[in-house]
């Protein structure tokens, strides 16, 4: 008797009444497709491992986790009463897989391998995330040595996926405290002497003279008035002997006539 004919002889509720989703079972690889396998949890209904629910990472082949007669252990993911059918996962309830992730989410990890543009990241996945060295601190950071190490466990953030190439950008940028901002130092302009008070009636700077500088101007002005005067007298004298010349080579001049 076949496998699906034996199936047809299950009442529906006898593998609702044994089973529950979440349940862990030990089965046996039966039989192994390009989608999943099927595996006999021993409840007269074999179950099927869908390719997806093989591991948290991508897998291409199922061949390439199972074979024919193997030992595994399921877990219990869907139960269809109406067609009989049962899913099963090789992946233990809660754990974190690719389909889970989504932007934003925040999600333990641990540093497996650093390179010179970043680190990568085991959250769980099967996958290792990138961690940029551009998502390592709200500064510049150099080395990513300098923010982390291998085998460090921290919090990283979901920033950018895609689930056809298995890529995964995370950050720790934003779970890191916010740096204080630094105040604002205005130049200083240079500095411009104080205009002078405006005088309220305008004065020349002559308009004011100290008792010394008065005189001062005194002392030089009777000094210049003195010189003033020697020069006229000096000049009168010379008018007089001129004149006194001029008579007496007159009054010879007619003596030497006569």
């Amino acid at each position: 008797m076949g496998q699906e004919e034996s199936a047809l002889n299950i009442p529906p509720r006898k593998v609702v009444k044994t089973l529950a989703v979440g349940q862990a079972v030990e089965g046996v690889v039966k039989r192994v497709t390009d989608f999943g396998a099927f595996v006999d949890i021993g409840v007269g209904r074999d179950g099927l491992v869908h390719v997806s629910e093989m591991g948290t990472g991508r897998v291409a082949r199922p061949a390439d986790v199972v074979n024919q007669g193997d030992s595994i252990r399921v877990w219990i993911k869907e139960l269809d009463r109406e067609k009989n059918r049962i899913s099963l996962s090789m992946i233990a309830p809660g754990t974190l897989t690719m389909r889970d992730l989504e932007e934003g989410m925040i999600v333990p990890g641990k540093v497996t391998r650093l390179e010179r543009y970043g680190a990568f990241i085991d959250i769980g996945v099967g996958r290792d995330g990138m961690l940029h060295v551009k998502e390592m601190g709200h500064g510049y950071v150099q080395n990513p040595e300098d923010v982390v190490q291998v085998g460090q466990d921290l919090q990283v953030q979901v920033v950018g996926l895609d689930r056809r190439r298995g890529r995964i950008d995370l950050s720790i940028k934003e779970l890191l405290p916010k740096p204080e901002p630094q105040p604002v130092v205005e130049a200083s302009a240079p500095y411009t002497a104080p205009a002078p008070a405006e005088e309220a009636f305008p004065v020349s700077e002559d308009a004011f003279v100290s008792p010394f500088e008065l005189a001062l101007q005194e002392a030089n002005d009777g000094r210049r008035n003195q010189r003033r005067d020697r020069r006229k007298k000096a000049r009168s004298w010379e008018v007089i002997e001129d004149e006194e010349d001029i008579i007496e080579r007159t009054l010879a001049h007619h003596r030497k006539n006569q």
